[in-house]
């Protein structure tokens, strides 16, 4: 693997380090919140865990891409050896949440003949990301491919935890179509925008093509009087109900 490279500082103003709370704020209850994320991931299903799993929402601006980032960041921290897969080949943001150049990615490894470990760049000690690259004009096509479903299973074994930021799963087919190919699907929604109408169609949506959702993420969710997690709440194994 490529050698880990420490994240560049900011200034505190808009910074994009501030969205990974994970590193910015360790100590802080949103930290914590993906901390508890990611134990109710590692701990979900005890005879088959989840080893590749897709990030999605209802629609856009629910915070998925950002949960994802986190989440990867604390399995890293966890000394799990950690991939972030960007298939949000429409709007891509994970390279910009880790500040990595997006020339080349995704996209290049399912038309192109690069190797793949020249494509991952490592932000951090155990975590490695594969941006999307250039934005294609057939992204369905693309996650639909065989060559998709090649490169996930390659990627898969040589990882412990692979993690997919996809788009959203009512705004086009492509979260869908990756989710039918990972082991589980976490679905994040904001707490005061979305519509429950619109989280029970998205799950519908993800058990259709045969994939299984493990939990959902509630973003922006009013404090508790006790501050417990900052507004953020977890519900892992009760999908089906939310």
């Amino acid at each position: 693997m490529a050698r880990s490279k420490p994240l560049k500082k900011h200034k505190k103003t808009e910074n994009l380090t501030d969205r990974l709370v994970s590193l910015s704020d360790p100590g802080g209850q949103a930290a914590e919140a993906y901390r508890t994320l990611r134990t109710s991931l590692l701990y979900s299903v005890v005879d088959e865990p989840p080893h590749v799993v897709a990030v999605t929402s209802p629609g856009q601006q629910e915070g998925k891409s950002t949960t994802c980032a986190n989440l990867a960041v604390t399995l890293a921290q966890a000394e799990k050896s950690v991939l972030l897969l960007d298939c949000d080949l429409r709007k891509p943001v994970v390279h910009s949440i880790f500040e990595l150049r997006n020339t080349r990615g995704v996209v290049d490894a399912l038309v192109g003949s690069e190797n793949v470990e020249e494509l991952w760049q490592t932000p951090l000690d155990n975590l490695s990301v594969l941006t999307s690259g250039p934005v294609p004009p057939n992204p369905a096509e693309l996650l639909g491919s065989e060559r998709f479903g090649a490169l996930l299973g390659d990627l898969a074994r040589r990882f412990e935890y692979v993690l997919i930021d996809v788009p959203p799963v009512q705004v086009v087919s492509d979260a869908a179509i990756v989710a039918a190919q990972a082991d589980g699907v976490i679905l994040v929604f904001d707490a005061q925008s979305t519509r429950k109408l619109s989280v029970r169609r998205s799950i519908r949506t993800i058990e259709s093509v045969g994939a299984k959702v493990l939990g959902t993420v509630m973003n922006n969710a009013r404090p508790a009087r006790n501050g417990t997690y900052g507004g953020y709440t977890y519900s892992y194994g009760e999908a089906a109900g939310s």
